[in-house]
């Protein structure tokens, strides 16, 4: 009842928040309106001789009379309706809107017909002015009261709707999550057997390299185990996941596989998503560079502009259409457009781009923000 004004009906009024000044100056506005269409009603249905502002500057008097007296008394009333017990407020707070209205449209009406005769308003205080003044009072209090009432059911409606979107919205962040937990469980004892049969194949021929690729899994493991229990990260924290299972990768394929990173500085504090890059950089290896017999490159890069965060995961690898069809293909890109759209609230992006002469560029654009927004439905 505090912040909402019987303009909010209509869906222009509502772009701005209530306020105190706001209301004050819609119910100046109400006033105005009501005035011009009961000058314009009483015009139309009766001859008037004289010009059209004799006609609407004492209604406008009287109808800002009226109109911020009861805006006063609904201020300090507000409190009152506010406590009122649930079991009340039907009857008994029909009756109160109803006297409440009533005498602010008499005491108005009085004070405004005294104000634009010039004479004292105890000149309409009789029995017999109440007494017309009486069924335009309760006219307009009961018209008073169903305006409030639709906008109580309105304010109801749109919490309600709110609520659902919010727990929709917090649905499907638990959806994208658990389909990334449910991915890495696929991905994770995969390139735990490779990484194992390899180790166990270099042992003897090979044992700086064997230590050296158990050593970086090692690290990888405590990365995405760290990664897995988070609620966010830092885009430093998810580059040196991703350097430790490209470092694993790189032994098994050799020069086939080489990166780069080009960060701009700063960006590494920067809050993002946790487990972002990863399943983004092992798509990149297995449908662009090991279908190439040559392999190729990965630059990840970093920079700020505009208030975003822009990540690109480049590679030189069998671009669109150079790459075989596997199974699976396209869905880890659904799921990252997926669940970025419930943690941003559709404010990032994902743009896949062909690379020239060969490759793709799959681009990330993150609002800048300290935290990741929040998906919990309000109580």
């Amino acid at each position: 009842m505090t912040s909402m004004h019987p303009l909010d009906l209509i869906p222009y009024f509502r772009r701005w928040p209530g306020s105190p000044a706001r209301n004050l100056l819609y119910t100046g506005i109400w006033n105005t309106l009501l005035a011009l269409f009961l000058v314009v009603v009483n015009r139309m249905f009766s001859e008037r001789s004289g010009t059209f502002w004799a006609d609407l500057y004492p209604s406008l008097v009287l109808s800002n009379t009226i109109g911020y007296l009861i805006h006063g008394a609904m201020t300090v009333a507000s409190p009152l309706l506010q406590a009122w017990p649930a079991r009340a407020r039907g009857l008994p707070r029909l009756l109160f809107y109803v006297v409440l209205v009533a005498g602010c449209v008499v005491l108005g009406t009085v004070l405004g017909s005294a104000l634009l005769k010039g004479v004292n308003p105890l000149h309409y205080m009789t029995r017999g002015a109440a007494m017309t003044l009486l069924p335009f009072a309760l006219f307009t209090a009961i018209f008073m009261f169903a305006v409030f009432v639709l906008g109580e059911r309105r304010i109801a409606t749109e919490t309600l709707a709110l609520r659902q979107r919010e727990q929709i919205a917090s649905a499907a962040q638990l959806v994208a999550e658990a389909r990334l937990r449910s991915l890495q469980a696929q991905i994770e004892p995969h390139f735990l057997y490779n990484t194992l049969a390899n180790v166990v194949g270099m042992i003897d021929t090979r044992p700086t390299q064997a230590r050296h690729m158990l050593e970086r899994f090692i690290d990888y493991l405590r990365a995405s185990l760290d990664a897995s229990r988070a609620d966010s990260a830092t885009l430093g924290a998810e580059l040196d996941l991703v350097a430790a299972y490209l470092d694993v990768l790189a032994v098994r394929m050799g020069p086939r596989l080489r990166y780069r990173y080009e960060i701009e500085a700063g960006c590494r504090d920067i809050v993002i998503a946790p487990m972002l890059l990863q399943p983004v950089v092992e798509n990149a290896v297995a449908h662009g560079l090991e279908p190439k017999v040559e392999g190729g490159e990965i630059v990840l890069r970093a920079s700020r502009q505009h208030g975003q965060l822009l990540i690109e995961v480049s590679d030189t690898g069998a671009g669109l259409s150079g790459a075989p069809v596997k199974p699976g293909g396209g869905v880890g890109l659904s799921n990252l457009r997926a669940r970025l759209r419930s943690l941003y609230h559709g404010a990032a992006q994902v743009q896949l781009l062909e690379n020239q002469p060969c490759g793709i560029t799959l681009r990330i654009v993150l609002p800048l923000t300290e935290s990741l927004p929040s998906t919990n439905p309000a109580p």
